[in-house]
């Protein structure tokens, strides 16, 4: 697998914690500050609201600026709590905290000691699950890189269209019936394989009938919508999963041995993966226009990649259950990167 490979699995697999690393670090900076200028317990006292004056914040919510007086050791202190909100007059009575060895430090809130050390444990809560996202991506983009404790060799994939044995066959999405899904068939439609929704869900799984025509074996699965946990900031991948009968669809298919690797950059966005198994090709996959089979008719010869749903595949296999696995799995997901 190439570097850019590599580095999009990566970026992809740590979405969360690129997220959570620089918010807990952060939280803990700003709880270190707070709590060194807020370093002792808060005294509470009664003050007297003297001004109350009306701001917009940058949303053009109204807010207002408190300003109060207090006495601590018969000395009179003013001061301003800041973003309040409405309710507040000239003259009414208000709770302030002051810190006791510096009576010009005033909150609203009491201790500012444990706001700023609650500050600290969530920002090492998130600085730690972060870390440990890391490490877990780090190990399962080795493992994957790895077999029997050795790197995978690079897999040659050169002229693999023109191999013996090798056959094109076609993907293609239905959605004109009560059934929508998408069918496998080889160049002269003969349906191979398919796979079709027959209960959708707001909530939940959806559930999918899967046809092998060649045994006419029909069997029931559970397709849970697909997620993304990267908070929108993945790296060549708008989405990274769905769960396949409660599984998430690429640990099933790393388990059958597969290995994808895409052209991310030279054929953008008409993608190329190239789909290993146990260390040997197996398929060369590629994005289609909605016209898969494009010699039919001269109109239909231009491919323009509608994104997803339709593909053309090259395979020496005769296993269209994975095969159809593999390219529902693209699909679905609409995954871009490497596997």
């Amino acid at each position: 697998m190439d570097f850019i490979n590599k580095y999009a699995r990566f970026m992809r697999n740590t979405g969360p914690a690129r997220v959570l690393v620089p918010i807990g670090i952060v939280l803990i900076v700003f709880g270190i500050i707070t709590t060194m200028f807020f370093s002792g317990d808060m005294i509470e006292t009664t003050g007297k609201v003297i001004g109350v004056e009306e701001t917009v914040d940058s949303e053009n919510k109204k807010e207002y600026d408190v300003t109060v007086s207090y006495t601590v050791d018969g000395k009179e202190y003013t001061g301003t709590f800041s973003g309040m909100g409405s309710g507040y007059n000239v003259g009414d009575e208000i709770k302030v905290f002051y810190d006791a060895a510096n009576p010009t430090t005033i909150s609203n809130t009491g201790s500012t000691l444990l706001f700023g050390l609650g500050a600290m444990a969530l920002g090492l809560a998130a600085l730690v699950l972060g870390i440990l996202r890391t490490v877990k991506a780090v190990k399962k983009s080795r493992e994957l890189d790895q077999t029997a404790g050795k790197a995978v060799p690079a897999v040659d994939f050169s002229n693999y269209k023109e191999r013996a044995g090798v056959k094109e066959i076609y993907c293609r999405y239905d959605g004109n019936t009560f059934k929508p899904g998408y069918i496998l068939e080889d160049a002269d439609r003969k349906v191979l394989y398919e796979g079709k929704m027959t209960k959708n869900a707001l909530v939940g799984a959806r559930t999918f009938e899967f046809t092998d025509a060649a045994t006419g074996t029909v069997t029931e699965h559970a397709v849970g919508h697909t997620v993304t946990e990267t908070f929108n900031i993945e790296f060549f991948s708008t989405k990274s999963s769905f769960k396949f009968d409660g599984k998430n669809i690429w640990d099933l298919l790393h388990e059958r041995g597969l290995r994808m690797n895409t052209n991310l950059v030279s054929k953008f966005p008409n993608l190329i993966y190239e789909v290993s198994k146990n260390g040997e090709a197996y398929a060369r996959i590629e994005t289609s226009g909605q016209f898969v089979h494009e010699d039919e008719a001269a109109q239909h010869a231009v491919n323009i990649p509608v994104g997803k749903w339709y593909y053309r595949i090259w395979t020496d296999s005769e296993d269209y259950e994975t095969i159809f696995l593999t390219v529902f799995g693209l699909s679905e997901s609409e995954q871009a990167i490497a596997e």
